[in-house]
């Protein structure tokens, strides 16, 4: 047997070095975490994506009282981009969240999400991902970084 190690490298960043561009994209995550709907979690998460062609969307998290009918954020946002505007790639995508406490200072997305984001980069390119707090963001180059052994699809048999 041979033992093998995998690493994530990432990146901190400092509120107060967010370039304006982040500053935008966060806004855009933050108001479309204010209309999560939320009602059994109380914990409402946002999500912005900069397309290729310069758009920003949002997305926010969709409950459902017959879990796990509802939507993640990321999710809702991807999937969104993709039949809005299923040539244009995403350049950068943010993630923030709430809960009943106020801004959480990190929030990861869930492993459907990291799924469906290796599918993105799959169709397009990769793409960073940022997950911001109150007082710093969290950068992850690639998208694919999030999810080590991801199901690619390249198993396929045409």
């Amino acid at each position: 047997m041979q033992r093998k190690t995998l690493t994530t490298p990432y990146d901190t960043i400092p509120r107060a070095e967010f370039s304006a561009n982040l500053l935008r994209l966060e806004e855009a995550a933050v108001q479309a975490a204010r209309s999560a709907y939320a009602p059994y979690s109380h914990f409402s998460v946002g999500a912005a994506a900069l397309l290729d062609n310069g758009e920003i969307l949002a997305g926010s998290n969709q409950e459902n009282a017959a879990y796990p009918s509802g939507l993640c954020a990321e999710r809702t946002v991807l999937f969104y981009a993709g039949a809005r505007y299923p040539d244009a790639a995403v350049q950068e995508m943010v993630v923030v969240a709430f809960s009943a406490t106020g801004r959480v200072p990190l929030i990861t997305p869930c492993g459907a999400c990291r799924q469906v984001m290796v599918e993105v980069c799959s169709r397009h390119r990769p793409f960073p991902v940022l997950m911001i707090g109150a007082d710093e963001a969290v950068r992850v180059a690639d998208a694919r970084f999030l999810l080590p052994f991801a199901f690619d699809g390249s198993d396929f048999v045409p």
